[in-house]
Order: structure tokens, then C-alpha cells, then sequence
């Protein structure tokens, strides 16, 4: 099972963005100390603040953009005492950041066929990045197509930046208030039924865990390669608590042992390495 990612650092960061998205969440742009590579998409950090207002556990966020050297941002939806926390964070604001965490999106692959990327809310965080360097590989944009869904119009996070990235994009909501009405699933079907079937597409998502596990009933049908970037709760994020277990298939690559941890073999997967 793979050790802490080599590149994880302790650091006390600064907010520098607070920047609200959607109808209950926002964007939190924080500035390290010093600087970082640049990061592969799907990888997380563990952030709190560093005052009482925070739980002693901080709490896991994939890396939304990398907009500098030294500037990271997160997508974070209000819903719980740390959310909140960090929702109340301004400028200046001293936080403690544990990362980079975690393995990412496995390497684009320009002739492997379309990609339909399928997020469910704040299962977007993962994506923002993950389109870009899809296209900085050579994947031809038209060759992607994002499918994000939520219950309403706002839940879908910073669709306009989505589009902006030039790719397709599908919009799909549960009251129809936006895009496509209906669910994920359903989008894409609706895909397959007015375009054809792809001779080949791979399939990434993330969001909750019933809507990734329809996705990738859905994908097994098709006979598409699917990979799931899961939003499971860590306590350490370093594979120390084992809080974060998730079990295996034995036929999968990771069968040597019944269980991997989110934090360090994750949080992608490809789906038949795992069990939801």
C-alpha cells in the first residue's frame, strides 16, 4: 500500500479569497509559505483553523485550482461546525494546511477515446483542475464532456467557469431549473439515446456515493472504463487512523489486501478496484 505522498508539508496559511458560490458554498483561496509544484488534480489537503473556532480533526478538500506558486483554492459546501469555521474566515486569516494528500486522476490519455467527466455537486472540486490538465495533455476538447449535476440551479458551483474551460458542458438538475431535467444518470443515457453509443469512453466521477455507484453501474453497462474520486471522512488523512477504509475487490489491482485507505491508495480509484 503506497506510504504519505513524499511532498506533504505542515503549514500555517493565510486567507487571501472568500468568495461565495452558489446557494451554500464558496471558494477559500488561501496563500502558503512557500512554494509548491504544481499539483496533479484529485489530490486533497486537510485544513482548520488555527483557532478554537475549528475542530481539533481538520477536515479533507480537494484542491480546486492552483492559481500560483504559493496560492491554492478550495470549493467548500456549508454544512457542519468546520465548514462553517472556514466560511468565517477573512483575509489574513491564519489556517493549518496538511498536503498535498492523496493520488489523483491517473494520466490523461489523448487517444483512449472521449472522457465524460460526471460530477454531483460539490463532487465537482476534483474537476476544475482534472479538465485542465486533461486538455494541457493533448485530450482535444471537444473530446470532453461534463456532466454536473445537483438538486437545483444553485448547487452547481461555478458552472460558468466550467464552460469557460471550452469544453461541453451538460447541466442536470432534479426540478429541471437548470439544463438537462432529471438526474446524472439519465443525462448521460439521455446522451447515448440521441448521439450513439462511443465505440470507447472513459468515465470519471465524483460527488455522493449513490449517485457515483449509478454512475458506474451506468458505465459497466456500456462497457466503459470508469474511475470514482470518493468523499469519504478522514480523521488524519496520513493512514494512520484507518478511518477512512474502503473495501476491495478481489479481482481488482489493489486485491492484495481486503481494504485500502482513501487517504493514501485513493482518493481516486478505478471503480473495479473497489467496493462502495
Amino acid at each position: 500500500m503506497p506510504a504519505v505522498a513524499p511532498d506533504v508539508r505542515v503549514h500555517e496559511a493565510r486567507v487571501h479569497l472568500n468568495r461565495p458560490c452558489g446557494d451554500d458554498a464558496f471558494v477559500l483561496g488561501v496563500t502558503l509559505p512557500e512554494e509548491m509544484a504544481p499539483l496533479r488534480a484529485g489530490r486533497f489537503f486537510m485544513l482548520r483553523r488555527k483557532d478554537e473556532l475549528s475542530p481539533e480533526i481538520p477536515r479533507p478538500f480537494s484542491v480546486y485550482r492552483q492559481t500560483g506558486p504559493r496560492e491554492l483554492e478550495f470549493l467548500v459546501k456549508i454544512h457542519g461546525r468546520g465548514t462553517r469555521a472556514l466560511h468565517q474566515s477573512r483575509a489574513g486569516d491564519v489556517l493549518v494546511t496538511i498536503g498535498p494528500l492523496g493520488l489523483g486522476w491517473p494520466d490523461w490519455q489523448a487517444n483512449a477515446g472521449p472522457k465524460w467527466f460526471v460530477a454531483g455537486g460539490i463532487g465537482s472540486a476534483p474537476f476544475m483542475m482534472g479538465i485542465e490538465q486533461a486538455i494541457a495533455a493533448g485530450v482535444p476538447a471537444d473530446q470532453i464532456t461534463y456532466v454536473y449535476g445537483g438538486r437545483t440551479k444553485g448547487f452547481l458551483y461555478d458552472l460558468d467557469l466550467f464552460t469557460d474551460l471550452g469544453v461541453r458542458v451538460i447541466a442536470a438538475t432534479d426540478d429541471g431549473s437548470a439544463g438537462f431535467h432529471g438526474n446524472v444518470v439519465q443525462a448521460c443515457e439521455h446522451l447515448i439515446e440521441s448521439e450513439g453509443k462511443p465505440e470507447r469512453v472513459q468515465v470519471f466521477t465524483c460527488g455522493p456515493d449513490p449517485m457515483m455507484k449509478a454512475v458506474v453501474a451506468f458505465a459497466d453497462r456500456q462497457g466503459f472504463e470508469s474511475w470514482v474520486s470518493l468523499e469519504t471522512y478522514m480523521g488524519c488523512g496520513v493512514g494512520i487512523c484507518n478511518g477512512c477504509a474502503v473495501g476491495t475487490t478481489p479481482e481488482g489491482q489493489l486485491a492484495d489486501w481486503p481494504v485500502a485507505k482513501c487517504c493514501t491508495d485513493g482518493p481516486v480509484f478505478r471503480a473495479s478496484d473497489i467496493r462502495f
